[in-house]
């Protein structure tokens, strides 16, 4: 088991951002993104489109993707925490099995500054009590105007 740092130095091919692009929208639980909205997080994590960058993790097993996290810069710090982590998400067959402990431990410590995470639903996995466990807390209840 292998965790793969992507990022604007070390580029994703075409066809590897597809497959993630994949992964992500086939195992995505809660509020579904389309599968242009993810390949833009990845697009933006290693600067393939104009931005701050990012991250992406991948923790694989020789060529099976066991988990995914996406981690988009936002530039801001002190007033909004300076890495969202838009994606996290585990292959449906291999939770519960420390993956997803591992994965957001190794992002974690890779992620310089606060970092913040979207929970949709309570159907969402890994859940809310999986990322409170791990240090996140509720600070404020987002709205949005979609247009």
């Amino acid at each position: 088991m292998v965790i793969k740092t992507y990022d604007a130095y070390t580029r994703l091919s075409t066809m590897e951002a597809d497959r993630y692009a994949n992964f992500l929208f086939e195992n995505q639980e809660g509020k579904k993104a389309t599968k242009q909205a993810i390949r833009k997080a990845i697009q933006y994590s290693t600067k393939d489109i104009p931005g701050l960058g990012g991250y992406v993790f991948a923790m694989e097993d020789k060529d099976e993707i066991l988990g995914l996290a996406v981690v988009n810069k936002t530039g801001m710090g002190d007033y909004i925490p300076e890495n969202f982590l838009v994606f996290f998400v585990i292959h449906r067959e291999h939770r519960g099995y420390d993956i997803e402990k591992k994965l957001l431990d190794y992002t974690l410590q890779y992620c310089k500054g606060d970092v913040a995470i979207h929970i949709t639903s309570e159907n969402q996995y890994p859940n809310k009590e999986f990322f409170e466990e791990k240090g996140f807390h509720t600070t404020h209840l987002e709205m949005r105007l979609n247009r």
